[in-house]
């Protein structure tokens, strides 16, 4: 069993380590249920098999001590020294789980829990672009609710339980479409049946342009840049938006996507019409972010959860807090 244990561990090592180091597309979801089957395994086999047998040697050890101690007291000797202690110790040591146990069966608990945590209330996520700014910023670290739309298997992502419609205006994670393995964040612009149009920088949904209040410019730090800020009513929720200037209205080098003949493309910019079971996503940083405009609709299979949180910003501790 050590040898199937190490093994098992060094393929555990060698999967994430590749994914570290860039070889390969990793899935985490499906790396921590691996780990909740293999330690569960080693838990079961732990408590119905293992420990019983340790239970059982420690046992034989005391009465083999109870015998011999009956036949010594039968020869007069009544009393040994340091006999009992030693004899607890090598009970002890009997009892105590192996390395190749403590690493699997022993983790089982902890690894279950963030596993149910994960895959059925709340995910963590880090924010590694700008294309949310100025709702989000690079480096900060949000919770995702995952039962929010509707609770959904792990690694498979099917849905089980209706939930709660995305609505416009949300913050949403999802699977990238072009690419699955890597999760996005955009805001939902356009909910199924919707006709989105932004045009010249101005964003029309169903023919009714939205609100769109100038603010002071926003200044970025990290790039010593100064932005267009604005304030949009999208749905029934305000959220702030940046546009620059000097970019152009009309998008460049839009990719090949189902539903494509949806959308109208222009200098002016772009409309589309959302098909059922999609949505058309944004970021809130308008001209620095490659979203629905470039690559196309979100299904519903691909939604992962929707933000409400930032839980950490180790950069900037007033961060903290939720958001719109």
């Amino acid at each position: 069993m050590q040898f199937i244990t190490s093994l098992i561990l060094a393929c555990f090592v060698a999967y994430a380590g590749s994914w570290y180091l860039g070889m390969h597309d990793g899935n985490f979801a499906l790396l921590l249920f691996m780990a909740v089957v293999v330690t569960g395994c080693y838990w079961l086999a732990e408590r119905f098999y293992f420990l019983p047998q340790r239970e059982k040697a420690a046992q034989a050890l005391q009465d083999a001590s109870t015998a011999r101690m009956e036949e010594l007291t039968k020869m007069g000797i009544s009393r040994v020294d340091g006999d009992l202690a030693n004899i607890q110790a090598a009970q002890e040591k009997i009892r105590a789980q192996p390395w190749w146990l403590d690493w699997t069966a022993g983790l089982f608990p902890v690894i279950l829990v963030v596993f149910l945590l994960r895959s059925f209330l709340f995910e963590p996520f880090k924010i590694p672009s700008g294309s949310m700014i100025p709702t989000l910023m690079i480096g900060d670290l949000i919770l995702v609710n995952k039962f929010h739309y509707g609770v959904r298997l792990p690694v498979i992502n099917k849905k089980i339980t209706e939930g709660t419609a995305p609505a416009r205006g949300d913050v949403m994670v999802f699977r990238y479409p072009p690419r699955p393995s890597q999760d996005y964040i955009k805001r939902v612009v356009g909910i199924p049946g919707d006709e989105v149009a932004y045009l010249n920088k101005k964003l029309t949904i169903n023919g009714k342009p939205l609100s769109k209040t100038s603010l002071p410019d926003f200044f970025d730090d990290d790039t010593l840049h100064y932005s267009k800020q604005f304030e949009e009513l999208l749905g029934d929720k305000t959220h702030r938006l940046l546009n620059e200037e000097t970019q152009p209205a009309f998008v460049s080098g839009a990719s090949d996507f189902e539903f494509k003949q949806n959308c109208n493309y222009s200098i002016e910019g772009v409309v589309c019409k959302v098909p059922a079971g999609h949505y058309f996503m944004m970021g809130d940083n308008r001209d620095n972010s490659l979203d629905s405009r470039y690559w196309g609709f979100v299904p519903d299979k691909n939604i992962v959860g929707k933000a409400f949180y930032v839980w950490m910003n180790f950069g900037n501790l007033k961060r903290i807090g939720s958001f719109n």
